[in-house]
């Protein structure tokens, strides 16, 4: 990709680079299969899997969960 494209869309208004990161993101979710995941992704998403099986209850609804990132919680080791 080369530099004055690149400037060129970092001129363009704020709505405007939203609107193209949602096309690209749309582009990229057409196909899944085309995203490399790690082996050490893979077994990280595996182990969560598995914790969360064992213990489905440990988490938290989703409500709870967007609370915590507006407020900054998250950040805690608070459960």
């Amino acid at each position: 990709m080369n530099n004055t494209f690149i400037a060129e869309i970092l001129e363009l208004p704020v709505q405007e680079r939203i609107r193209l990161i949602e096309l690209i993101w749309d582009s990229i979710a057409a196909i899944p299969e085309a995203v490399e995941v790690s082996p050490a992704l893979k077994a990280e998403l595996e182990a969560h899997l598995v914790e969360f099986e064992a213990n489905p209850e440990a988490g938290y609804f989703w409500n709870q969960m967007k609370s915590r990132l507006k407020d900054g919680s998250w950040r805690t080791a608070e459960t």
